[in-house]
């Protein structure tokens, strides 16, 4: 069987008819990823394939810098100064080594999307093919405002501390009708969350001067925390994301938060676990009200151990591919205690749940099922994310979805990629996504109707990311 064929991932034939007359042809929303909206406003071409997709100065794609310290491929060939086209050749080694790993599957995938390249990429074929990509990346085709138009992406949701002030976010909506996608702001206010880490008084310093409310105490905070809202709503902001890597409930009082946050200001390494969790809690329950009030969709991503060699952690910084899965026990129960409190206040907004352990999973698809209600599928479990990121991932976590809540209501793939070059991470989704549904008809579990299931499929794939958070509702 050729590589990549037009039938990848697609086993049976109801899986077939459903990829190729219904998921294919739909547009994509990527909810969550790590693009920079510098770049889509700049809109320059990339000199070489390495810049584009495997590291373009500090930023770069940490998934492929693991395997490539795997592959015993030097630093500097992988985040360090290394020749460029050293850095490709090392990229090559690597991926010959990489059967079974999505990133092989990916890698191919770009190639053949992108740039037409069919053929297996290795050690011996890659002089060739660096050739005829960096040509290319030349062309106006391989500006990134086209490469998104060419993935037929509608919307791109990048990831912004409530502290920026959003200059090319500005700058890209005025150009959103000829562009013809948007690109929007999703908040990630984790700086204000950890409160234990970096330092936290000059960073509400920073709060306060951007958003012109002083903070001098908790409710300061959440003042400020609010005049953000309002600035990200004003640019099409409809979602803000809350890294997690552990999380305790704990409620506290506003007397309580506010010595927590004097301490935190003049040393944040003198708190306690009993101070984190209980500012973390109570700001974590102002930040669903105010998505509630906004009527935004509320992430979680939880359950993941950051920065786990401290030597390379400290030479490089976070993002650089040091990180794994989590085994908090019982995340999922504290969260769902979190849900519990805020169901007292009707303060519950839409939400959707990642971990990148799988053990949560039925947890947590099982506890956001007694807080449904009013909105269409309001609780969610996120897909496969991160190191989940694969047939067997997708597979379990769409079979979990339908078992526990109603899957022709979820919201689907997103990317969480820093490249451009990320969008065949949908097809790989999809092509999942008709293969599972597929199985059911075989086996007799569901009706082989394609148009009942084809619709099924393009709701996943687009229409309920469409309706589901709004970003082409008129304000």
């Amino acid at each position: 069987m050729t590589l990549l064929n037009e039938d990848f991932l697609l086993t049976n034939e109801p899986a077939k008819r459903l990829y190729h007359e219904h998921a294919e042809k739909m547009p994509i929303i990527d909810y969550h990823c790590h693009l920079e909206p510098k770049d889509i406003y700049e809109n320059k071409n990339y000199p070489n394939i390495t810049r584009i997709w495997l590291n373009d100065g500090s930023l770069g794609d940490h998934y492929k810098w693991r395997l490539e310290r795997a592959n015993g491929v030097p630093e500097d060939l992988i985040t360090g100064d290394g020749d460029e086209y050293d850095k490709f050749l090392a990229w090559a080694g690597t991926i010959e080594k990489a059967i079974g790993n999505p990133l092989y599957e990916w890698t191919h995938l770009e190639l053949k999307r992108f740039f037409g390249i069919d053929e297996p990429f290795t050690t011996k074929n890659a002089p060739a093919i660096w050739e005829k990509a960096n040509a290319l990346l030349k062309t106006d085709d391989f500006k990134p405002r086209n490469l998104i138009k060419k993935s037929n992406v509608k919307v791109v949701c990048t990831t912004d501390d409530p502290a920026s002030d959003l200059h090319y976010h500005q700058l890209l909506k005025q150009e959103e009708a000829t562009n013809g996608f948007k690109v929007l702001p999703a908040m990630r206010p984790d700086n204000a969350l950890r409160i234990n880490q970096g330092d936290y008084d000059a960073y509400l310093r920073q709060l306060s001067d951007v958003s012109g409310v002083t903070i001098t105490d908790f409710d300061s905070l959440v003042a400020a925390l609010a005049q953000r809202f309002d600035f990200f709503n004003s640019l099409g902001g409809h979602l803000s994301d809350h890294g997690l890597n552990t999380y305790h409930f704990r409620k506290a009082s506003k007397p309580e938060l506010n010595q927590i946050i004097d301490k935190a200001r003049q040393d944040n390494q003198n708190l306690s676990a009993a101070d984190i969790d209980g500012y973390q809690t109570a700001l974590l329950e102002a930040l669903m009200r105010l998505n509630k009030q906004f009527g935004w969709t509320m992430q979680f991503h939880v359950n993941v151990l950051r920065n786990a060699n401290g030597p390379m952690f400290r030479k490089l910084g976070a993002d650089a591919g040091f990180d794994s899965m989590g085994s908090q026990p019982g995340i999922a129960g504290e969260l769902m205690q979190l849900m519990s409190d805020m169901a007292e206040e009707n303060n519950i907004p839409k939400t959707i749940f990642f971990s990148t352990n799988p053990n949560d999973w039925l947890e947590l698809a099982t506890g956001m099922q007694s807080f449904q209600g009013g909105v269409t599928q309001k609780m969610q479990l996120g897909c496969a994310w991160w190191f989940n990121d694969t047939r067997e991932g997708m597979h379990d976590q769409l079979r979990i979805m339908a078992q526990q809540s109603l899957l022709p209501n979820f919201v689907g793939m997103l990317t969480d990629s820093r490249s451009f070059l990320s969008y065949p991470r949908h097809e790989y989704f999809r092509r999942v996504l008709c293969d599972l549904i597929g199985e059911w008809v075989v086996r007799g579990q569901v009706p082989d109707d394609d148009a009942y299931l084809g619709k099924i499929v393009e709701d996943i794939s687009y229409n309920n990311a469409h309706d589901y958070f709004g970003f082409f509702d008129q304000k």
